[in-house]
């Protein structure tokens, strides 16, 4: 017998459980490729500033990267959703759980997209000032 949330009928919450797993298995791809270009490929000596400069000096990286961004947070925000739907029982509280979520999700979601779309590559020289 299953005991967690039954699958919805419709609207909104269908959605979000579609969601939920299609955005899981996307982000094991995504995050599996990222820990073995950061952690196998290359040894945490390769990797500073330099490293992000020539990384993020290529539209698919910086493209790569906001994706896995958008969907880690938007995952881990519908997520918690559904944990303050089951567990704050007062509309009130719930009212404001739900917006202070909002908030903080829309706050680290614009921060993130602005620092990968604003990220200038420094050009004729290498970061470090190194030639």
């Amino acid at each position: 017998m299953y005991a967690g949330r039954e699958r919805p009928t419709g609207g909104f919450e269908l959605f979000a459980w579609f969601f939920m797993r299609i955005s899981g298995l996307v982000l094991i791809i995504l995050v599996l490729g990222h820990l073995a270009i950061m952690h196998v490929i290359h040894t945490v000596d390769e990797i500073d500033f330099d490293f992000v400069v020539r990384r993020w000096g290529s539209p698919f990286w910086r493209t790569y990267d906001l994706v896995m961004l958008w969907l880690a947070l938007l995952h881990g925000l519908n997520g918690l959703r559904m944990v303050i739907d089951d567990y704050v029982h007062r509309r009130g509280w719930r009212v404001v759980s739900l917006a202070a979520l909002a908030v903080i999700g829309f706050v680290l979601l614009a921060m993130g997209t602005q620092i990968i779309f604003t990220f200038e590559v420094p050009t004729g020289q290498m970061a470090s000032g190194r030639p």
